[in-house]
């Protein structure tokens, strides 16, 4: 079955220029650490309309930030999600490369998804990332055990409209439906918590909500997907965790009338 919509992967990416690397102060490690591990293995393979990933590390420039955004994790994070600073000292990013990091790095992967959403038949837009399984230092629920599976729909923990947050990026009730569904794909659910959802939901979900379509920001515990010595992606386990999304995706296109 063909899934009626379009999967957005912007932070599934190791890639960084060198000219930009050696002005860094992470470690590989660091890096590696600040990719959504098991974002492509999980959702690359599935039967979507379209699959769009971003090319380059998110510490290159962050699709999933609005480029107005220069805050220290805005468009060009100055310090990761365990607290370091990304650049050496004498290596900052000014004004000039900002803008031209936003040209060559963000703006290409939003014209291709912005191509993809014109496709016939799309129904909505899930973006997709994975998190720890426990919230690390610079994260709102710092120390947390998470849930297994975290839909964000810029609203509250129902799904609903949250003050001061602006309108859900899909109907509450289709929201909740989701929820179910991978529920009853074996998971764990939470809605909007730690995360309600960044800026591809929200900037690419008003306009289609208008248009009775949705966009839902999915991330995925890495504890599904991560062998627990190695810590690297346990094949198998991701493989079992693809084939549950893909039927809960199913589920929800039938049960929620998308599907044709």
């Amino acid at each position: 079955m063909k899934l009626p919509f379009v999967l957005s992967i912007p932070h599934g990416a190791l890639r960084v220029p060198d000219a930009i690397l050696r002005t860094m102060k992470l470690q590989p490690r660091d890096i590696e650490a600040s990719v959504d591990n098991g974002t492509l293995e999980v959702f690359s393979g599935l039967p979507a309309l379209a699959v769009v990933s971003a090319e380059w590390n998110r510490l290159v420039a962050d699709v999933n930030r609005n480029p107005s955004d220069a805050g220290d994790r805005g468009v060009i994070s100055r310090i990761d999600y365990d607290g370091r600073e990304v650049y050496q000292p004498d290596a900052g990013v000014g004004p000039i490369e900002r803008a031209d990091r936003i040209e060559r790095y963000h703006r290409p992967f939003h014209r291709r998804l912005a191509a993809a959403l014109r496709l016939p038949g799309v129904a909505g837009l899930y973006d997709c990332h994975s998190l720890n399984n426990i919230g690390p230092r610079e994260a709102p629920d710092r120390g947390k055990t998470r849930k297994d599976i975290v839909l964000g729909n810029n609203g509250d923990s129902s799904g609903c409209p949250r003050s001061g947050r602006g309108s859900p990026t899909c109907p509450s009730r289709v929201f909740r439906r989701m929820a179910d569904c991978f529920r009853d794909a074996g998971f764990s659910v939470a809605l909007n918590h730690p995360y309600a959802g960044g800026y591809i939901t929200t900037h690419y979900g008003k306009r289609l909500v208008k248009e009775g379509r949705f966009a839902v920001q999915i991330e995925i515990n890495q504890s599904l997907l991560l062998d627990p010595d190695t810590r690297r992606i346990d094949a198998a386990r991701a493989t079992d965790v693809q084939g549950r999304i893909a039927k809960a995706f199913q589920w929800i296109a039938l049960s929620c009338g998308f599907s044709e």
